[in-house]
C-alpha cells in the first residue's frame, strides 16, 4: 500500500511516500481502509526525531476510515463498520490502509464526515481530557494559554458549552475566531497578566497551558489555586509551579462523546485544509509552520 512518513529523523527531507506491506490486526486493533487522516505538531515533532520513533516510518495519529478486519478479542465492531480513533504507537495513519486501536476507536455517526471525525482524537480528545480534569463548574472562569491552536480552540468551543467563561490568549490574528467561538480573546506576551486581569476582572479559576515555558510561568500567578493550572507543553515546569500535566483518557467514550457533539453543532473541528495523501508533505509543512488556521486532514478514500 501507499504511505507517507520518514526515512531519516531531522527536517522534511527525510519525508518520503513509499511502499509498505498492508498490516494485520492484532489483539485489541482494528485494521480500517483509511479515508481521512489528521496532521498534527506531534507529527512533525515525531519526524525530528524528540518522540524516539525510529526510521522508517509511517506518520498520522488519528484517522477515520471503514474496518476490514477486527483483531482478536476485539469487541462492539465488525468488517464494514465506519469508525475513528487513534493509530498504535503514535504511527501509521497516513496510509491507504491503518491500524486503530480498538480501545480508543469509536463508530462515526453518519452525520461526521470523515474528514472531521478524524481531526478528532488528537486535539479534541486532548481538550476534553483536560477541561474533565480542570473540574470547572457552569460560571467558572478559564484561561486557555495558546487558544489559537487546534487543542484550544477545541478547549474554548468545549468550555463555553459547559457554561464556563474562556479568555484566551492567542495572536492578533486569531482573535475574531476566538471571539467567534465564544472566547474573550487577549493578545500574549509582554503585559498578558494584566490584560487578562482586566478581561476577567472577577479572576481566574482554572488555567488550561498549550504553551509552556515563561508564557506559563507568566499566567501562573493568576492562580491562588494551582492545583487548577494544567498544561500539555511543559511537564516539568508545571510541577515546579505546583500543578499537573494532562493525562490523555483515549477511549471509545471519549470519542463517541466528542462526535455526538460534532453531531449535534455544539463542537466544530474546525477543519480548514483538506490535501490528498499525494500531498501529505505539503500538509505537514502548513502545520509545521505554525500558519495553518484550523485542522490540517488528508482525505485518502
Amino acid at each position: 500500500m501507499k504511505a507517507y512518513g520518514f526515512v531519516a529523523a531531522g527536517g522534511p527531507e527525510g519525508e518520503r511516500m513509499f511502499d509498505v506491506p498492508v498490516p494485520v490486526a492484532g489483539p485489541g486493533e482494528l485494521l480500517v481502509r483509511v479515508r481521512a487522516a489528521g496532521v498534527n505538531p506531534g507529527d512533525w515533532r515525531m519526524r525530528s526525531g524528540s518522540y524516539g520513533v525510529e526510521p522508517p516510518a509511517v506518520l498520522g495519529r488519528e484517522v477515520a476510515g471503514t474496518v476490514e478486519q477486527v483483531g482478536p478479542d476485539v469487541t462492539g465492531f465488525a468488517i464494514g463498520d465506519e469508525v475513528f480513533g487513534g493509530t498504535p504507537g503514535m504511527t501509521g495513519g497516513w496510509a491507504e490502509h491503518s491500524l486503530v486501536i480498538a480501545g480508543f476507536a469509536a463508530h462515526r455517526p453518519e452525520a461526521v464526515s470523515p474528514a472531521a471525525a478524524a481531526a478528532l482524537p488528537v486535539a479534541a480528545g486532548t481538550a476534553y481530557d483536560a477541561l474533565d480534569q480542570l473540574g470547572l463548574a457552569q460560571g467558572q472562569t478559564l484561561l486557555v494559554n495558546g487558544a489559537g491552536g487546534g487543542v484550544g480552540v477545541a478547549a474554548v468551543q468545549l468550555a463555553v458549552a459547559r457554561g464556563i467563561t474562556v479568555v484566551g490568549t492567542a495572536s492578533p490574528g486569531k482573535h475574531e475566531l476566538l471571539a467567534g467561538f465564544g472566547a474573550v480573546p487577549v493578545a500574549y506576551g509582554d503585559g498578558v497578566v494584566d490584560r487578562v486581569r482586566a478581561a476577567a476582572p472577577q479572576g481566574v479559576d482554572g488555567v488550561f497551558d498549550l504553551v509552556g515555558g515563561g508564557a506559563l510561568r507568566a499566567v501562573a500567578e493568576l492562580l491562588a489555586e494551582r492545583s487548577r493550572l494544567y498544561t500539555v507543553a511543559d511537564r516539568e515546569l508545571v510541577a515546579e509551579l505546583g500543578g499537573r500535566g494532562v493525562e490523555r483518557d483515549r477511549s471509545t467514550a471519549v470519542l463517541s462523546t466528542l462526535a455526538q457533539l460534532v453531531a449535534d453543532g455544539v463542537l466544530d473541528p474546525l477543519v480548514t485544509e483538506t490535501r490528498p495523501l499525494a500531498e501529505a508533505g505539503a500538509a505537514l509543512a502548513a502545520v509545521e509552520s505554525g500558519h495553518a488556521r484550523g485542522k490540517v486532514v488528508l482525505e485518502i478514500g
